[in-house]
């Protein structure tokens, strides 16, 4: 069984840092993609960062320039460093994996950004 852990999260101070693993472990393999996206209650999933097996990476519009996405294919790890963060970033944070063949989310970590 495929399982996608988020760890991280926490409480900042606007302007601080943050960095966020999420760890995948079971039959994942030939991982097309490793993404981060965030969600607030009432909306739906943003894209954060989103990194292709071929090192294309894609950044939303809110956080470029202010984090980072990095992978680990040997490993099965995505990392999302975050820095200079602003309240506006206040989100849970969800991983997700893709193959050719399927899909995976993590369980979510919530960042908390106070101004």
């Amino acid at each position: 069984q495929v399982q996608l852990v988020e760890s991280g999260g926490g409480s900042v101070q606007a302007g601080g840092s943050l960095r966020l693993p999420c760890v995948g472990s079971g039959f994942i393999y030939d991982i097309d993609s490793m993404g981060w996206y965030r969600q607030t209650p009432g909306k739906g999933r943003e894209l954060v960062a989103l990194q292709l097996s071929h090192n294309r990476i894609t950044y939303g519009a809110s956080v470029k320039g202010r984090i980072t996405i990095s992978r680990d294919d040997a490993e099965k790890v995505t990392t999302l460093q975050m820095n200079n963060l602003k309240p506006e970033d206040t989100a849970t944070y969800f991983c997700k994996m893709l193959t050719m063949y399927n899909d995976w989310w993590g369980q979510g970590t919530r960042v908390t950004v106070s101004s």
